[in-house]
């Protein structure tokens, strides 16, 4: 079964079969999925869970 198309948790452009994309729950509650691409994770750009606020890479 195929994943639907995913997108990155901060600049939202779809990332289904980018290489050095990265796929994990949120640290904080655990019941998220973040999603982020190549280039956000190489500038450290920000990204927020929906489901409990938590703010990250920091």
């Amino acid at each position: 079964m195929a994943e639907k198309n995913l997108k990155c948790s901060s600049c939202k452009k779809s990332i289904t079969n980018i290489v050095g994309s990265a796929k994990f729950k949120c640290p904080s509650c655990g019941k998220t999925d973040i999603i982020r691409c190549k280039n956000c994770r190489e500038i450290v750009a920000t990204y927020k869970c929906p489901e409990c606020g938590f703010e990250g890479p920091n």
